[in-house]
């Protein structure tokens, strides 16, 4: 992850202590009230980290719909009629790839599409008549998405073209008891820019918010309630005390 926990929370801080500023300021304009707040932090920058209401799908995949390559996915190249020319591939670091006649091309950050028609193009330019290339998804290190923070089993998750962020808590075991399900925040890379959105699950179970679709490369934080902490601090301290009267004054 590229993000600790504890430098998010001190750019979220940071982001929405800003809006509040500006709110207070504003206030007696009417321009902006303190109420605003949540959607005023739409926009908000902290280096290349940018706040947004909802996420957009990754660039360049149609929507969603088409899934991009990534490094170290293993690809299945098939040359129709050419069987001489198929070969199974991993994307190297680099996000390329090698291929018979043709050499290195760029796989990486782009679809299946992209690279069925650059292989035809290719193909096509010297050594095969209108040829016909299909490609495979054979296995994707790029399709996962990150779950931290307060989630029961935190880790990396393979995504699906309908993984949402509902399937993504279920797959990690729920919430732990400390969680604020009101501060659960989604990043995404979208070209040289890292998107942020705030989900609430509990709008989404109520059908207040739409469930969002996560993609590969997505990482989902769950945040810390600040009240539930001082609750079981207070359970806690009660607890010990609780425990030295029964020492001090035995039955």
């Amino acid at each position: 992850m590229d993000w600790g926990i504890h430098k998010l929370a001190k750019i979220f801080t940071l982001l929405i202590f800003s809006t509040v500023f500006l709110s207070s300021c504003n206030s007696t304009t009417g321009a902006l009230k303190v109420s605003d707040t949540a959607s005023a932090n739409a926009g908000a920058r902290a280096g290349n980290l940018r706040v947004v209401a909802v996420l957009p799908p990754p660039q360049n995949t149609r929507q969603g719909a088409d899934q991009l390559i990534s490094e170290n996915d293993l690809l299945e190249v098939d040359v129709f009629q050419v069987d001489d020319l198929d070969r199974t591939v991993r994307v190297d670091s680099n996000g390329r790839i090698s291929m018979p006649l043709i050499g290195v091309i760029q796989a990486a950050g782009k679809t299946i599409p992209a690279v069925e028609a650059e292989l035809e193009r290719k193909y096509g330019a010297n050594y095969l008549q209108s040829p016909e290339i299909t490609v495979f998804m054979k296995e994707s290190s790029g399709q996962r998405m990150t779950l931290d923070g307060q989630f029961s089993r935190p880790g990396i998750y393979p995504t699906t073209t309908s993984s949402s962020l509902v399937q993504a808590v279920a797959q990690a075991g729920g919430f732990t008891k400390l969680a604020d399900e009101s501060k659960i925040y989604v990043f995404r890379q979208f070209g040289e820019t890292k998107l942020v959105a705030n989900y609430s699950m509990k709008e989404i179970r109520n059908g207040k918010k739409p469930d969002p679709r996560l993609f590969g490369g997505d990482v989902v934080v769950a945040f810390t309630s600040s009240s539930k902490v001082a609750i079981n601090n207070l359970k806690s301290a009660l607890g010990l005390a609780s425990s030295a009267a029964r020492i001090a004054v035995p039955f």
